[in-house]
């Protein structure tokens, strides 16, 4: 443990309290992180001989980020056209008005799209929409929101570009988007399909209103949220083309990064957009974040930080192989609740990456390894429904609502997202356990 390390080490917990208790700006506190890495771990060893920008390269994921901004420029595209707000009315409309049919539909619509897009991109195009019908109907939009909110975490689980976590996760295990639809997909439908019941069972005496305020929904017109059918039309083919470019890796063999930018190039050619106005709303706040925290944990990497947390992890090498599994699956849920997910799983896959290539059980067992990858993919990105800052929606719905005159502190999240993350993180226990027993042929 020499001065790199020691430096390394406060450097990166420096950095990633700031960033959990939210005094300095995110990516400032991120970017500041990358570049002192950089300065005293990363940069003095790569010689003399190579570039300083080859360098800091070599640490960034790049097909992460390129597989992000892709997406983000699809989705803008699609954004233009009118088609999320169509769904939300479409979705109000079908409930007739009643605001508990409605919660679940919208729900259910944001936890689907959240599957395929950005989970903050989603909240940003529901829930105006949501604020607007619930406007009309003389109800507080704060349950809807939060319903909404919960859902597009537990629905992003579901898929590979769903939750940034599982895109860190699916690129650090080599896991592709047909290997995440398949393993998680399906309990992610029973885990909606439970919180859907249960918000059914609170809500149902909780939720009324006249049947002259349900007609005033009756009146809005979905069509007319369509501004551009030509281009809603091509965008909807490049998407699905894309989702297919995704799917098809086993095969062709393109990385996610590739076959999101070349679906974004393709939707800015053929749907005639302004480009400048179409790059102007990719978020790069969110790309240049995880770009400061790539290189932030590789540098923890370069000076031990993660060799050393690994290497304790060895008290575990005594334990069942399930139990280790759930003990990784709780601790993560909570850390990731508590701090950020994106950034807590950033930091963790490299532990768990080392942990499983040394511990004596998981090592040469590629069943084993793989349940542990989707146990940590179901603790992170459900766990991010625990507090106010363990996911970016949660802080976007927040805000939302703060605009519209509906404040929400962190008590207030914590009553809604406690009960659903508890919940759904003991049926993500139960159905490793499942998969665990059904695999080793109990």
């Amino acid at each position: 443990m020499d001065w790199t390390f020691w430096i390394g080490t406060v450097v990166f917990l420096a950095t990633y309290i700031l960033i959990a208790t939210e005094k300095v700006h995110k990516v400032i506190c991120a970017l500041a992180g990358a570049a002192l890495m950089f300065i005293f771990v990363l940069g003095k060893n790569h010689g003399h001989d190579a570039s300083p920008l080859d360098a800091w390269a070599h640490n960034v994921n790049f097909d992460v980020i390129f597989t992000l901004c892709g997406m983000m420029i699809l989705v803008n595209i699609l954004s233009t056209t009118g088609l999320f707000q169509y769904v939300a009315i479409k979705c109000a409309k079908l409930a007739k008005g009643g605001p508990l049919k409605m919660m679940i539909l919208l729900s259910l619509a944001t936890a689907f799209m959240s599957a395929f897009l950005d989970n903050v991109t989603t909240i940003l195009l529901v829930a105006p929409v949501t604020l607007l019908v619930c406007a009309e109907l003389g109800v507080s939009a704060v349950p809807f929101l939060m319903a909404e909110t919960l859902s597009s975490n537990i629905g992003g689980t579901a898929t590979l570009i769903g939750d940034p976590p599982n895109l860190i996760i699916g690129s650090a295990a080599k896991l592709d988007f047909a290997a995440f639809l398949v393993n998680l997909a399906p309990f992610i439908i029973v885990v909606m399909i439970v919180y859907m019941a249960a918000l059914y069972f609170y809500y149902r005496k909780k939720l009324y209103v006249t049947v002259e305020k349900r007609a005033r929904i009756m009146e809005l017109d979905e069509k007319a949220a369509i501004t551009d059918r030509k281009k809603l039309r091509n965008g909807l083919i490049i998407m699905v083309l894309t989702i297919m470019g995704f799917l098809s890796h086993s095969v062709t063999g393109l990385e996610p990064g590739v076959v999101a930018m070349a679906g974004a190039a393709a939707a800015l050619a053929v749907c005639k957009v302004d480009v400048e106005k179409a790059l102007e709303k990719v978020e790069w706040v969110t790309l240049f974040f995880f770009i400061g925290l790539f290189v932030l944990v590789s540098g923890a990497k370069e000076c031990g930080l993660i060799d050393l947390i690994g290497n304790n992890l060895k008290v575990l090498d005594k334990v069942h192989p399930l139990a280790t599994i759930l003990i990784v699956m709780w601790v993560c849920g909570c850390a990731a609740a508590v701090t950020n997910n994106v950034s807590f799983t950033a930091a963790v896959v490299s532990i768990i990456a080392l942990f499983m290539q040394n511990a004596p059980v998981f090592h040469g067992n590629a069943q084993l390894c793989e349940l542990m990858w989707w146990g940590l993919a179901l603790a992170v990105c459900l766990g991010g429904n625990g507090s106010l800052v363990g996911a970016a929606a949660n802080l976007v719905a927040v805000g939302l609502a703060e605009k519209a005159g509906q404040k929400l502190t962190f008590m207030d999240f914590l009553r809604y997202g406690l009960p659903v993350t508890l919940g759904s993180m003991v049926l993500a226990s139960v159905y490793i356990a499942a998969r665990y027993y059904y695999q080793t042929g109990f």
